[in-house]
Order: structure tokens, then sequence, then C-alpha cells
């Protein structure tokens, strides 16, 4: 294959200028939240291309932003580890919590390293440092320089459990002279759902270069230690015998009316516990804030796991990741954040996989074809407003038989929906070809 022009058209120069300009706020954005997250100040150095590449030379590069992509993306990249044993398999992420799920799920078959930020001369080094082979993104992770300075050295470049939302796509389509020359140096798209692959062709990609393969996420198995995690959780919590509700990944904005919601629910239920799970935990502060004037006794998980509970509390807060598998199976039913606000929603399928049932808001533009499904079954129940979301919680929460009829809808749904990533690996395989060899 020949080597693509590096020369940039001028939508691409002006974002490059854009970033060049924006070059030491991104430094000071960067420290900045290592203040509260002290995971962003570690290896900063690999953020901007200066990567240990010893051993990489012509790796098959992974790139996820962050842990959900990773967790999705974990049962492919074994496959592909197991196809291909001679070649090194090197994973980036954009966040310490990818790089902890990283090591976790994947630590022994691959290479972890921080992805450069998409700035021309950290694109340039860490590629000259690393010369891969194959870079595969994972889901949105389109970023100009990245594919446009990858592609001009001649490596094919796949994406795949690919996403795109109609807000996303109009997005998209107002900065064409971007998008779309970005988009047309990509080898192969691999879609969740067909409406994903019909954005993907009204944004200028030609149709043999897409294909629709499902969704990985539905392909998470669970760990064979999940119900002693859950034991210890109840027990350290003491909540053995309460009715338990989850509020997890909550966003700004959500926490207040998830605890006026439980304000009213409390009437009704007075023993009921909730769990809440800030998207991001170091804002655990902010809702511990906002329950000082209501008078709920508190505590960190964090701390409870180190010195498990005497007596019992009315919100437990989870301040660390990796925490939510087993607390959705704890739970007698989950609230999924994201969607009482225009975020777009979060992830509902480990509820749904762990036989809980699901709640969410109305905004679920990120999951539209899962929610749509899980709906569609009695597994996930959409609301507006509290009102609407106290009388739901209610409504399963004084009915035992329902939850578990709509938690083994859910659960029968995710397994109705797993293969996609069997299928995307022996079409990546096929398409790799050589090229990894």
């Amino acid at each position: 294959m020949a080597r693509q022009s590096t020369k940039p058209s001028m939508a691409l120069a002006l974002y490059r200028m854009l970033l060049w300009l924006a070059t030491p706020f991104i430094f000071a954005r960067l420290w900045w939240r290592g203040r509260r997250e002290p995971g962003y100040r570690q290896r900063m150095a690999e953020r901007f291309g200066a990567i240990d590449a010893t051993g990489l030379d012509g790796v098959i590069w992974f790139h996820a932003v962050s842990a959900g992509e990773v967790i999705a993306a974990a049962p492919l990249v074994r496959r592909l580890a197991a196809h291909y044993p001679e070649r090194g398999l090197l994973l980036t992420t954009m966040t310490p919590t990818g790089a902890e799920q990283a090591a976790a799920l994947l630590g022994d078959v691959v290479t972890h390293r921080y992805a450069p930020y998409d700035m021309t001369f950290a694109v340039q080094r860490f590629l000259q440092r690393l010369r891969p082979s194959v870079l595969i993104l994972l889901e949105t992770e389109l970023w100009p320089n990245l594919i446009h300075l990858t592609a001009a050295r001649s490596i094919p470049i796949y994406l795949l459990n690919a996403r795109l939302s109609a807000r996303s796509a109009k997005g998209y389509g107002r900065i064409a002279a971007l998008s779309k020359p970005m988009l047309a140096k990509l080898t192969h798209i691999s879609c969740q759902y067909p409406d994903h692959a019909q954005r993907f062709q009204t944004l200028g990609v030609a149709a043999p270069r897409i294909s629709v393969a499902g969704n990985l996420k539905f392909d998470r198995s669970l760990p064979a230690d999940l119900t002693q995690r859950c034991d210890e959780l109840a027990h350290a919590c003491l909540i053995e015998n309460r009715l338990i509700w989850l509020a997890a990944s909550t966003h700004d904005g959500e926490e207040s009316l998830l605890l006026d919601s439980f304000q009213r629910l409390r009437e009704q239920q007075p023993s009921l516990q909730l769990i809440l799970a800030p998207r991001h935990p170091h804002r655990v502060a902010d809702v511990e804030a906002l329950l000082k004037p209501l008078e709920y006794r508190s505590a960190r998980l964090s701390e409870i796991l180190k010195a498990p509970l005497q007596d019992s509390v009315d919100v437990i807060l989870v301040d660390q990741m990796g925490m939510l598998l087993p607390l959705y199976d704890l739970a007698d039913v989950a609230f999924v954040g994201g969607s009482l606000i225009e975020f777009g929603g979060q992830n509902p399928i480990e509820p749904a996989l762990v036989g809980t049932p699901v709640i969410s808001g109305p905004h679920c533009f990120n999951f539209t074809e899962v929610v749509e499904k899980l709906v569609a079954v009695g597994a996930m129940y959409q609301v507006s407003t509290v009102q609407e979301l106290v009388s739901t919680l209610l409504e399963l929460l004084n009915d035992p038989q329902l939850r578990a009829r709509s938690g083994g809808a859910g659960r029968a749904e995710t397994e109705a929906n797993r293969g996609a990533s069997e299928k995307v690996a022996q079409q990546l395989i096929q398409l790799i070809g050589d090229t990894a060899h």
C-alpha cells in the first residue's frame, strides 16, 4: 500500500492550529484534574507521545477511551491475542480507570500506555516510537490527527463496535470538511446496529467499508467470584435484609433529583437502602454536600471496605471504580444515570446481565437500540419526572414477582444478543490477514 499524502486539508490545518493554541490550557486542565484524580498526573509524558516502546515495534494497537470500552473489548482482545501469539498487543486508554481495567482484565496479554492527545507533535512522536502494524479504534474514538497521521504511514485503521447517534451524526455533518476526509481514511467500520451503519453512509462512507456485527457489551462474562463479592459487600454494608435501590453512573444535576425521590420513597419504604454511585467517583464530595441538609447518615464505600459498618446508614456512596457489577447484582432495582439530563445515558446492559430491573430517564440516545430492546421485553422502564421515578420504583419494590419477571427478561435479552465478539474477531482476522505478521 502506498503511503497516503500527509498534506492536511484547510479544515485539518485549522483544527491543528486551534489545538496548538489550546496546548497551554490542555496542560493546565490535565494538571488541575490531577488534583482530584491523581491518576491523571501519572505517566503524563505518554499523553504527549513520549512512550517507552521497547519491544512494541509492529504491535497490534487497540485504543479504547475508558473502563467501559476496555471491558467491552476484553473478549475480542483475548481472541486476537490467541490468533496472533507472535505479535505484541498494545492497549491505550485516555483515562486512569481505563488503565485499571486494562491491567485487571488483560494484563497478561497486552501492554498498556496512555494514548497521545490529538496534537500533531504528540501523535507523530507516538507513531515514530511505536510503529504499529494495525490500529483498532473502539466505539467513538475518532480523532482527526490520530487518523490522518496513522493513515499517512499506510497503517490500516479499523473502527469496531462503532456507534453513531442521530445527534452525533448531525454534528459531524456540520463539520463535513473535517469529518468526511477523516472517515474516508478508515479501512473498515464495524457498527453495532444498522441505524449506525446508515448514518456513517450518510456522512459519505462507502457501503462496502461498513458492516454490522452487534454490540460487544453484551458479551461481558460474569466473574467467577461475583457471588462471593456480593456476600462480602452485603455483610460489610449491613444490607443483607434490606430492599436496595442502586442509582449508578449519575451525573451532576441528577443527584438532587434522586435524593428528592429517595425522600418520597422513604415515606412508604422506611428501611429502603440507597446506594449512590456517581459516574466520576471524585464527585462523591459534591453528593455529600447535597446530603448535609437532609440529615441522612451516609458512608463512603471505600471506608466501609476498610472497616465494615457497625450501624446501618441511609445512603452508601460509591467512591471507587470497579464496584458496579456486584452492586447491580445486590440491588433490587437499579437506576442508570446520565439519562435525567441530556447526556445520553450510560450502559444499561450490566444490570440486565445480572437480572436486575432497570430504570432510566428519557435521555438515552447513546444507547437507543439497547434501551429499545430492554424496554420491549419489560426489563427496563423509562421515566421523565421525579413523580414517575418514584411511582415506578414503588411498583417494583412492592412486587417481588414483577421484579423477578423484569430481571429475568433482562437476563434473557442479554443472552440472546451475545456473540458479537466472535463475529467481529473473525471479521477482523480476515481483514488484517498477514498484515500483523
